[in-house]
Formats: C-alpha cells, sequence, structure tokens
C-alpha cells in the first residue's frame, strides 16, 4: 500500500515538472523570438479614428507563439518600421525616426516589450486569434503566421511623446 503511495506521488512530481518544464521551454521560445523581431507587417484597412489595421506575420517553432508574438510585432512595427499602403489605405512611415531609439532607451523598451507589458494597451487582435487557413504555413521546422491586429496608434503616440521618445506634433 504505501508503494503505490509513493508510485502516486511520484508520478504526480514528474507531471507537475513536465509541465513546468514545458511552459519554461515555450517562454525561451517566444523571448528569443521576441529579440530577435523578425516579423512582416502590411496593411489591411484603417479602423476607427486613431487606429491601423494591420496583418503581421510572426515567425516561430511554436504556432501559439508566434499568434501571441503578433501583438508585440505589430506594435514594434509601428514604432519602428511603418509598412506600405494599399488601396484606400496610406503608407505610414515609423513614429520612430531614429533605428537606434530601440537600443538608447532601453529603461522604456524592454519593460515595455515584456510579456504583459506596456505595448498590451494599445493592440487588440481583430479576429480573436482564429488564423485563416491561407495564413498559418508551416516553413521548414517553424511557422509563419499571419495574425490580423488593431493598432491604437493615436494612444501609441502619445504614451511615446510622454516618454521624450517621440517629439509632439505641432514640435518644431
Amino acid at each position: 500500500m504505501k508503494t503505490v503511495k509513493i508510485v502516486k506521488a511520484w508520478c504526480a512530481v514528474s507531471i507537475i515538472a513536465l509541465i513546468v518544464a514545458a511552459c519554461g521551454a515555450a517562454k525561451k521560445v517566444a523571448d528569443t523570438d521576441t529579440k530577435q523581431w523578425r516579423y512582416e507587417l502590411e496593411a489591411v484597412g484603417v479602423g476607427v479614428q486613431g487606429t491601423y489595421q494591420v496583418k503581421v506575420w510572426s515567425y516561430s517553432k511554436d504556432a501559439g507563439v508566434a499568434i501571441e508574438q503578433a501583438k508585440k510585432n505589430a506594435v514594434h512595427g509601428i514604432i519602428f518600421k511603418g509598412f506600405a499602403g494599399i488601396r484606400g489605405v496610406p503608407s505610414q512611415k515609423p513614429l520612430v525616426s531614429t533605428p537606434s531609439a530601440d537600443s538608447e532607451r532601453k529603461d522604456f523598451f524592454e519593460p515595455f516589450f515584456a510579456d504583459g507589458g506596456g505595448y498590451m494597451k494599445f493592440v487588440n487582435l481583430s479576429n480573436n486569434g482564429a488564423i485563416a487557413p491561407g495564413d498559418r504555413i508551416k516553413i521548414g521546422k517553424e511557422y509563419k503566421i499571419g495574425v490580423v491586429v488593431l493598432v491604437n496608434v493615436a494612444a501609441l503616440r502619445k504614451e511615446l511623446e510622454n516618454a521624450g521618445i517621440v517629439k509632439k506634433l505641432g514640435a518644431i
């Protein structure tokens, strides 16, 4: 009887250890993907006033990580890359004109882009995370996932202005 209890306890501990290890591995993949900033950004449409609707193509070995990274990538793209326009949607320059602002202002951007960081206030998945069949592509050992995201650019710009990263509109 004692042996059965010991085996059950050992199994429970083993299962918990596997779950913790799997979560740690997924976080490690997400952190690696975030630091590489591998994504493509394209215009989809103009949302309500002050928002952009963009499709973000994120790359990761884990499809779930790519979907979650799409939010960070969309905000990062609006800040540092901008995007080309399409019919009815003008192209947008990046909010930050200095490419080195990311490294110069690590004190702001590291916590901003951390998991659950400040970027979350400015982004919503417009399709609730549902991926269209053509937007999930397996390339070798990784996925390329396309997610449509709404970014509140007006509020994002105001946040960057308040942090002193972007000059206020109208300032010379």
